[in-house]
């Protein structure tokens, strides 16, 4: 089968297109032909070797994230599950090629009316998005900050907050993104490249924020961190920056909820993401597929996502690309 092999540690360049062997399912698991594959930020600093405690090591074919069609089952699974439109969690690897192995509790039918692309959309940021969510609760009438608001996961989490009737304040690095947010109705949109981003965050949120989701971390977060209003909510799910936001010498009493709390959404991955696909099903989620790359080019696609240059969700069209 045709994959993307990651070679080493390095730039986007060590994901080289190659042959596989193909894989056969196990007791218990089911075999996929992938249609398209998610790319999420995580998986740019494993390839980089930037991320914390990875669960892969190269040489390997990195890959979370998959949706298509079983093809055939393992010992123990219905074969009433062959020919099922299903996505799947690889839990980091398997995902960039043409067939994928999983476990069959962990591949879900695609609901009727869904598109394959926002299923596997859904599958990671949608469950991350709806476990952060129900942690963190926001409420009517607060304000909520939404960091990379343009990216999969931001763009969940600010259709979330705006339907519990709170208001929406977005932060991104371009214009695109902005743009984005407020489509979406986000109250502001702010520019967090520009030198006096801090000023109109004070003079969007002149009682304080009270919840900020941080995907960027550094001085970013930091500065949303301050500007979280006491008794408020800081809810940390990323490190875009390369840096964790620094919260050990809060100056005023804020719950930080850190990364850590995605080790027990992890936990229920399995009920969180069929939740997400039955909201995207009822057209209460609605992920953002900014840009599809072809298989071989899953390099150029870490690259773009690394310049901050993509909309949404990235996707990778690997065989019989479906919608």
């Amino acid at each position: 089968m045709k994959a993307v092999w990651w070679t080493r540690t390095g730039p986007p360049d060590v994901l080289v297109p190659g042959e596989a062997p193909d894989p056969e399912p196990g007791a218990g698991q089911v075999l996929i032909r992938v249609a398209l594959a998610g790319i999420s930020f995580i998986e740019t600093l494993v390839r980089a070797g930037r991320a914390p405690r990875p669960a892969v090591a190269p040489p390997a074919i990195l890959g979370n994230a998959v949706g298509g069609t079983v093809v055939a089952v393992g010992e123990g699974v219905d074969r009433a599950r062959v020919g099922e439109r299903v996505v799947a969690s690889m839990h980091g690897s398997g995902g960039y090629a043409e067939l994928a192995v999983a476990d069959a509790a962990d591949a879900i039918a695609v609901p009727d009316g869904v598109r394959l692309a926002d299923a596997v959309a859904l599958v990671t940021d949608g469950r991350t998005a709806l476990g952060l969510h129900l942690r963190a609760q926001p409420k009517p009438g607060e304000t909520v900050l939404v960091t990379a608001a343009g990216g999969g996961l931001g763009v969940l989490l600010s259709q979330l907050a705006i339907a519990a009737g709170a208001r929406v304040v977005a932060t991104a690095g371009s214009e695109r993104k902005l743009e984005l947010a407020r489509r979406l109705g986000a109250v502001a949109a702010i520019d967090y490249t520009a030198s006096d981003w801090p000023r109109r965050l004070a003079a969007a949120a002149p009682n304080g924020l009270d919840l900020a989701y941080d995907g960027v971390g550094g001085t970013v977060g930091r500065t949303v961190f301050d500007a979280v209003a006491p008794g408020g909510r800081f809810v940390v799910h990323g490190l875009a920056s390369g840096s964790a936001t620094d919260t050990s010498e809060p100056a005023k009493p804020v719950t930080v909820i850190g990364l850590g709390e995605l080790a027990s959404i992890a936990s229920s991955a399995r009920e969180l993401a069929a939740r997400a696909l039955a909201e995207g099903a009822a057209g209460r989620l609605r992920p953002v597929v900014g840009q599809t790359y072809p298989l071989e080019r899953a390099a150029a696609a870490h690259a773009a996502i690394e310049r901050r240059e993509t909309l949404g969700k990235t996707l990778l069209a690997v065989s019989g690309h479906a919608v």
